[in-house]
């Protein structure tokens, strides 16, 4: 990756963030404390790797904290048409990888 692609990715990402702090929590996809899906994570990896390569490279799931990861499939569930179902699996994959 090139210096002037890695500085254009930090300000996209840098304006996203910025953009879901204004994101009311409760846009947030509801995830179940009470319901333990064991495949959820496996649906969660294919379905980030099915999805997000579309339009991104693929991210180190520790570039990011849970927290922060909650707010980018916030935004990214709506850009990418994303069901509930994929964006918690996603988000679980996501979180359990980091």
């Amino acid at each position: 990756m090139t210096t002037s692609t890695r500085r254009f990715a930090r300000h996209s990402i840098g304006a996203v963030l910025a953009v879901l702090l204004t994101v009311p929590a409760s846009a947030a996809p509801a995830e179940s404390p009470t319901k333990s899906d064991p495949m959820a994570f496996a649906r969660g990896a294919k379905a980030w790797s099915d999805n997000c390569v579309r339009c991104h490279n693929m991210r180190d799931p520790r570039d990011y904290r849970d927290d922060q990861w909650t707010s980018v499939m916030q935004h990214m569930r709506l850009r990418a048409g994303l069901t509930g179902q994929e964006a918690r699996d996603i988000l679980k994959f996501l979180q359990g990888s980091n």
